[in-house]
């Protein structure tokens, strides 16, 4: 099954990483690969650590044009080939019941991976029995209409619009 968690809400990665859990708690193996989100700390970087089967792979370099971004675009792109590869690879490796793209669709949208890359990811999970749950905003018509499962987050009010900054436990 291929599920998709897009919009401008948040909860997209939250939603996923709690999929992953969820499957861990029932015995089976999740992979979590990082597109975007950088060498920053957040608190899945070490709550995962204690949970057996839970694995998170940060391939991204961090925000892409924003927030003060220095890293050159041909290295964010060279990363972000770097986790679809992964991905692929690990896919078709047996090993997971759960393979997450966190923030797939930011990456395919900003021009870091291409639609062949993605369409290739999602050809090869219609071959199998794992679930892939792919997450980011600006998810195209085509791969909502191709996939299983679908939740769009709406963003109805939030804090960063009056000023307030990220909290620690809730934004990352």
């Amino acid at each position: 099954m291929i599920t998709i968690f897009t919009g401008n809400g948040k909860g997209k990665t939250t939603a996923a990483l709690g999929q992953a859990m969820r499957a861990v708690g029932q015995g089976q193996r999740a992979l979590v690969v990082q597109f975007i989100k950088g060498p920053w700390a957040s608190g899945e970087d070490e709550s995962h650590k204690s949970l057996p089967n839970f694995i998170i792979v940060k391939k991204g370099l961090g925000f892409v044009g924003i927030q003060g971004d220095t890293i050159p675009f041909a290295k964010h792109k060279e990363a972000a080939q770097e986790a679809i590869d992964y991905a692929k690879k690990e896919l078709l490796s047996n090993q997971w019941n759960i393979v997450v793209l966190d923030e797939i669709w930011n990456a395919l949208y900003l021009g870091l991976v291409s639609d062949r890359d993605v369409l290739d990811f999602f050809n090869i999970m219609k071959s199998r029995s794992e679930h892939a749950l792919m997450t980011g905003r600006n998810c195209p018509r085509v791969y909502i209409d191709k996939a299983d499962l679908v939740t769009e987050m709406k963003e109805v009010k939030h804090p960063y619009s009056k000023g307030t900054k990220a909290k620690a436990g809730v934004e990352f």
